[in-house]
């Protein structure tokens, strides 16, 4: 059996505290341990960015976009992980989730998770550091360029990327 630590984080706003093998990849520990299954497994090596995750090293600092499939749980210890379950509810959607259905942008799903971990964090980032208009689909493809689908065009999850930025107070300048 290998051999386990108590490792202490933060998901979705909750301290919590397991009794882990710290080589654990991030995302077993959330499937596993947390029995959240939001965040999605594909590859199993950084390349789809399915299975990213918002990771703060304290809750002034700013999200880091990590892929959970190849993070031991360990790396994370006492941070603040941000899932897609954290995200919103079936009741209260994000304005990020409700574009995405507005505007159509996904067909089977399975990568929509870390897309929209994606732009979370991007959107985070423009409430801080706006952008001009101009710069936009730049600021984009910069935070989400890397996501695979297999299902879609990437119009649709760009478009309504776009339309929530537009939307939001103080992200372009």
């Amino acid at each position: 059996m290998a051999d386990t630590r108590r490792v202490d984080l933060t998901v979705n706003g909750k301290r919590m505290s397991a009794e882990v093998d710290p080589e654990l990849p991030l995302i077993d520990f959330l499937h596993e341990t947390l029995g959240m299954t939001g965040t999605k497994f594909c590859c199993g090596i950084g390349v789809c960015r399915a299975c990213t995750v918002a990771v703060r090293n304290g809750a002034d600092a700013p999200a880091v976009p990590m892929l959970s499939c190849s993070l031991p749980v360990a790396a994370v210890e006492g941070q603040e992980v941000e899932t897609v379950e954290g995200l919103g509810s079936a009741d209260n959607l994000s304005p990020l989730q409700r574009a995405f259905l507005d505007e159509f942008a996904f067909q089977c799903g399975y990568c929509t998770p870390g897309f929209l971990i994606a732009a979370t964090i991007l959107l985070d980032r423009l409430r801080t550091s706006p952008v001009r208009r101009e710069e936009i689909d730049a600021a984009i493809a910069d935070s989400c360029g890397e996501h695979i689908c297999r299902c879609t065009g990437y119009v649709r999850y760009y478009r309504a990327i776009r339309k929530v930025i537009l939307e939001t107070p103080g992200a372009v300048r």
